[in-house]
């Protein structure tokens, strides 16, 4: 009888939702487990709706709806990161994390509460299981946060049901539901926290300019894709009047609105605070430098590929050795930033990410004169889980990697920085992406022979991802002198192999899931 690989992916996400319980055990790491048992059974319910089409937005094909993994990510990172505040004292920073543990539950249950409400027949006992979940989560929450941190889960999950509607239609087959959980409910989240910083912060002259730059250019990237997929409704995009008109629109949302607004939060005018940033050292200077050679040298692989094609089969793809090229180049990047520049890496990030959106953004509505360009030179690399209107999997690469970055914990840190395994966590989209993500994909479809049971991994690519991880973790070490392992060896390995794990089993886009997993892991 064939595994489910749906089974051995549930057993690895509940095995990493003990480890954080035994480690943190308190009554938010309880309603976790419940939370992980009722998304457990949830989970089939929803991937009964894909396999019957009455789900009702039109979600990824191919894959399992990824609630469970989904579901979890979010509690667990709000749980690990209240004991690093608890460590330090920092209160304010605890209750914070207790508030993204409630939010990440919160999201999770009205994705429950969906599934349930359209299954028919009604599924009596998983109702009930739901049900005594639930009512447990929310007894909890009730006797641990204080109103107005009540109201603020209530706003993240009241934009949350308008981002998802929004999205969801406008972006049909681009995600599952886990993966809309996890995407929607972070930019949700996002928002709402721009929304609350932006009144409680202006006039602070002291304000770090830095991490404010993410949450105001994601939501100037989701204001500007959803203004124009709805005006390409009633106007043709192809034409060179709508392609000024979109190139006029984005520059007054950037100069009119975005950066007017950062300086609001920061009380530095960007710009110029942007070019005091860049030029602070000289070492910043050479990695702008190197980076901008690694990007030709991107460009070229992408010529080069394409010219293969046009002097062959239309239908020639880009083989799996050639697109994790681009996860090697992501390596190759994000290491000496790591190593030399974290502020100038995190910004970079940024700056990088907002440009591969608008260049999706110009790809997919046609805008000239690159639109047709990128529709030609991008298609030779789609994956089989671009199956939307937007080609998403590069950028999935980008975020990834950099999300243990955006996400590194600096109030809650201690003056010698994280200890243990916690100085492996701004590395860790770096391990499990750019490292074992493509070990395991090149090692496992050029000598893979042993394959894990219901998937097309093998245990061959596994082994050497875990391996070549291990590996890496030693040039860290070596490299960067703020990492100090102490007697936590065994513990890094343990989460790099449950990870690795997860990587065989798992259908959902693994270059989210990976790296915040590892994340929360190492940072316990």
């Amino acid at each position: 009888m064939e595994m489910d690989p749906v089974l051995v992916e549930s057993a690895v996400v509940f095995a990493m939702v003990i480890s954080v319980h035994m480690a943190v055990w308190n009554q938010l790491s309880w309603c976790c487990i419940a939370l992980a048992v009722q998304a457990f059974y949830v989970q089939h319910k929803w991937d009964r709706l894909l396999r019957t089409g009455a789900a009702v937005f039109q979600f990824r094909p191919s894959a399992n709806s990824g609630v469970l993994p989904a579901s979890m990510v979010m509690p667990l990172m709000g749980l690990v990161l209240r004991g690093r505040c608890v460590i330090v004292g920092n209160v304010y920073m605890e209750r914070f994390a207790m508030v993204i543990t409630v939010i990440g539950m919160m999201l999770a249950l009205f994705l429950s509460l969906i599934a349930l409400g359209i299954t028919r027949p009604v599924p009596t006992n998983t109702c009930v299981i739901a049900g005594i979940a639930s009512s447990a989560i929310l007894y909890t929450v009730k006797q641990t946060l204080t109103v107005s941190e009540v109201i603020e889960v209530l706003e993240v999950l009241l934009i949350f049901v308008y981002v998802s509607l929004i999205l969801l239609y406008l972006l049909p087959r681009c995600f599952t539901p886990g993966e809309a959980l996890l995407i929607l409910g972070g930019i949700s989240f996002i928002i709402n926290q721009l929304i609350k910083r932006s009144l409680v912060s202006s006039g602070n002259a002291n304000s770090d300019p830095l991490p404010y730059f993410l949450p105001v250019a994601v939501l100037g990237l989701v204001l500007l894709g959803i203004f124009f997929a709805v005006l390409f409704v009633f106007m043709e995009s192809e034409t060179w009047s709508a392609s000024l008109f979109f190139h006029t629109m984005t520059v007054v949302l950037g100069l009119g609105l975005l950066v007017p607004w950062l300086s609001l939060l920061t009380q530095h005018h960007p710009i110029t605070w942007l070019m005091q940033f860049l030029t602070e050292s000289s070492t910043r200077l050479w990695l702008i430098g190197f980076w901008a050679s690694l990007l030709l040298l991107a460009i070229a692989v992408v010529m080069h590929q394409n010219s293969h094609r046009s002097g062959g089969s239309k239908k020639h793809q880009a083989s799996t050795t050639v697109r994790k090229y681009f996860h090697l180049l992501t390596v190759l990047t994000f290491a000496p930033g790591l190593a030399l520049d974290r502020p100038l890496l995190h910004l970079s990030a940024v700056a990088c990410l907002s440009a591969l959106l608008f260049l999706e953004f110009v790809r997919y509505f046609r805008i000239r004169p690159f639109g047709p360009l990128l529709r030609c030179l991008l298609t030779l690399f789609l994956d089989e889980r671009d199956s939307g209107p937007l080609i998403l999997t590069h950028i999935y690469l980008l975020i990834g990697v950099a999300l243990p970055i955006w996400l590194s914990p600096g109030t809650c840190t201690p003056k010698g920085g994280l200890g243990g395994a916690g100085g492996l966590v701004p590395y860790a989209g770096v391990l499990a992406v750019g490292v074992g993500d493509t070990v395991a994909s090149i090692f496992g479809s050029s000598v893979g022979e042993i394959r894990w049971p219901g998937t097309k991994k093998t245990f061959e690519g596994t082994a050497t991802s875990v391996f070549a991880q291990i590996i890496a973790v030693v040039v860290f070490l070596i490299a960067d002198s703020s990492i100090n392992l102490n007697a936590s060896y065994s513990w890094v390995v343990g989460s790099i192999t449950m990870v690795a794990m997860l990587e065989a089993y798992t259908s959902q886009i693994d270059n989210l899931l990976l790296p915040l997993y590892l994340y929360i892991l190492l940072l316990l």
